[in-house]
């Protein structure tokens, strides 16, 4: 859930897209006229060239460009054959995609707890949810940070279940020195504008190593065949369009100044808010790299800070107010064991402006609405 507000002096935004863009105009700009010229709109040689890029920066072997982050996920649970009655774990605490994808297919969502620290799957409650039904355990490298994933490919390994990341807001996060999107069977990345690597438009990609994962992931986003007119299995028609591409290409050349200003911005509010008791910040593990795809504190009296930040005409987003096993969608159909820190997490976290463009003047008008409040809490 994001807000908007209403009146904004500093122009604060929750991400800054335009400027952003402003930064790169002539890169992007020429790019777009390139995919224009070619006329290949559809696959061809610039989406060829992402896939490429993108493959080697997460040193992943193949990177299969399609429509949108949803679609790799489903796209994904296809190519291992996950259907009716087979069972995926997934935190609750994350956005729906990743189980809506599952349950698309008949598969049944099931819901483990969360690491109070980092918000990233509990390999012990992980293992408490496999069955002998369980076919994969989807870890989500949350907000930007990396689960912890020797526990995770440990379970794997002993229950021979495939992993899945959900590397939707990670992109350019490590884990022991190792990119996320490379660690499991296999991986998706969403291109949504908002994410660290965002298009002008909708787009993801499906990670993996496997060579015969990627022949199966290529048949199903192109209906189901090799070849036109040919149909081999049921599939979707979900492709990567090379406009898209061609912004990726240009941001993703850049997507390390842009991890590092994110960085540098995550520092900054770190620093204004290190005397604050009343104020969680994010965590940071040292196993990896976080690329804080959003800075996410967590606070008591939620609610109150809320309406002091609106009225400053400050933005802000609550990520996420409902786990996915209390949504009406899943309610009663997903075998889920009790989940008490997702339930305690969704009462307290509150998402700041994050992103490449923020400055630090606007960030200490941030703090100072944040802290103001958090402040009073001890009076109040």
């Amino acid at each position: 859930m994001y807000i908007s507000p209403k009146i904004n002096n500093m122009n604060i935004q929750m991400v800054d897209l335009r400027g952003q863009y402003l930064r790169i105009k002539n890169e992007i700009d020429q790019a777009l006229e390139e995919a224009l010229d070619s006329a290949r709109f559809i696959r061809g040689p610039i989406v060829t060239r992402f896939e490429s890029a993108l493959a080697d920066y997460t040193k992943s072997k193949y990177a299969i460009g399609v429509a949108n982050g949803t679609d790799a996920l489903q796209i994904s649970y296809m190519a291992l054959d996950i259907g009716p009655g087979d069972e995926v774990i997934t935190p609750s605490f994350t956005f729906i995609a990743t189980a809506e994808a599952a349950a698309l297919l008949g598969a049944v969502p099931v819901f483990a707890d969360v690491d109070p620290d980092t918000f990233c799957l509990d390999p012990v409650s992980v293992e408490a949810c496999i069955t002998p039904r369980t076919r994969a355990i989807v870890p989500v490298h949350l907000f930007g940070q990396s689960t912890d994933m020797d526990p995770i490919l440990s379970l794997s390994s002993k229950y021979d279940i495939s992993v899945i990341e959900d590397n939707a807001q990670a992109i350019g996060a490590t884990y022991k020195g190792v990119s996320t999107g490379s660690i499991g069977t296999m991986a998706t990345c969403s291109f949504f504008p908002s994410k660290n690597l965002g298009a002008y438009g909708d787009g993801g990609a499906i990670l993996t190593s496997d060579s015969e994962l990627e022949t199966r992931s290529r048949i199903i986003t192109n209906h189901g065949g090799r070849h036109k007119y040919f149909n081999e299995v049921i599939g979707l028609n979900s492709r990567l369009d090379a406009l898209q591409a061609a912004i990726l290409e240009v941001k993703l050349k850049h997507l390390e100044s842009f991890t590092e200003l994110r960085r540098a911005a995550a520092a900054r509010y770190h620093s204004l808010f290190e005397d604050i008791d009343e104020i969680i910040c994010p965590y940071e593990a040292d196993w990896g790299r976080h690329v804080y795809h959003q800075y996410v504190i967590r606070i008591k009296k939620r609610d109150e800070l809320t309406k002091a930040l609106t009225e400053a005409g400050i933005p802000y987003g609550i990520y996420y107010p409902v786990p996915l096993h209390k949504q009406p969608v899943f309610g009663g159909k997903a075998n889920s064991i009790p989940l008490p820190e997702t339930e305690k997490i969704c009462n307290e976290v509150l998402a700041l402006p994050m992103h490449t463009e923020l400055t630090p003047t606007q960030q200490e008008r941030i703090a100072d609405i944040v802290t103001t409040h958090a402040t009073s809490l001890i009076h109040g």
